[in-house]
């Protein structure tokens, strides 16, 4: 099976290309320009140089979120294009498992955690397997309410994610030694991990217009009308 994953859910434009067992490519592009502007060339790049074409792939696989709205709809948007022009189908890979699953083998949970800002972030724990096996749900808290959750698992965690070095003092504070900080080369969702998270859940893909993003809570915009009229979201 040939699984073509994009990520564009966070700060930086990934692309892979998974072939059974092998990762044929694999890139990550962060910078400051809008993740349009970069996915099309990296996704081009990818057949380029692995030698196979947009017809070679079985699967089609996009990270659908927790993460930025906008970046989440590009994402999202470009892999039903693809996966409606091939008739292929195409599978949604949940932000914070592919984190997981990056993180490698840890002899504890691993809690992903992405900024979500207004003071909240995105938030779960896994403990080992692929899938990985889940501990705490997914939710959008904040960050003091997640990390008494995560007390709760009485074992080792490592925190991963763009949310664990903004918030490790906070992190390091509460639980010490008996938490980590995944190091800069291993905290970032790799487009490679979503691939393989992808091929493991094939048997859940779908049709292109049945893919949808994962959010968390409701874009900024509805929560600051929302906040206007007195009502919650």
């Amino acid at each position: 099976m040939k699984v073509l994953a994009v990520d564009t859910s966070g700060p930086s434009v990934g692309v892979a290309l998974l072939e059974g067992g092998r990762l044929l490519f694999e890139c990550a592009l962060t910078h400051k320009r809008t993740h349009s502007v970069w996915l099309m060339p990296a996704v081009e790049q990818a057949l380029r140089q692995t030698e196979r074409r947009m017809e070679d792939i079985d699967l089609f696989a996009a990270v659908v979120g927790p993460g930025s709205f906008t970046g989440v709809r590009i994402g999202v948007t470009t892999i039903k294009s693809f996966a409606q022009a091939m008739g292929k189908p195409c599978i949604g890979v949940n932000a914070l498992e592919a984190l997981a699953v990056g993180a490698g083998d840890f002899a504890g949970a691993v809690c992903p955690l992405l900024d979500a800002r207004a003071g909240q972030v995105y938030a779960a724990a896994f403990g080992p397997g692929l899938p990985p096996h889940r501990l705490l749900p997914d939710a959008a808290l904040p960050l003091p309410d997640f990390l008494e959750q995560a007390a709760g698992l009485a074992m080792p965690l490592l925190f991963t994610g763009d949310g664990a070095p903004t918030y490790a003092e906070a992190i390091t504070e509460r639980f010490g030694n008996a938490a980590r900080i995944a190091p800069p080369h291993l905290s970032g969702l790799r487009a490679g991990a979503a691939a393989v998270l992808a091929r493991e859940t094939a048997s859940s893909a779908v049709s292109y217009n049945a893919m949808r993003p994962l959010y968390l809570r409701a874009p900024q915009a509805e929560r600051e009308r929302a906040a206007k009229r007195g009502e919650n979201l």
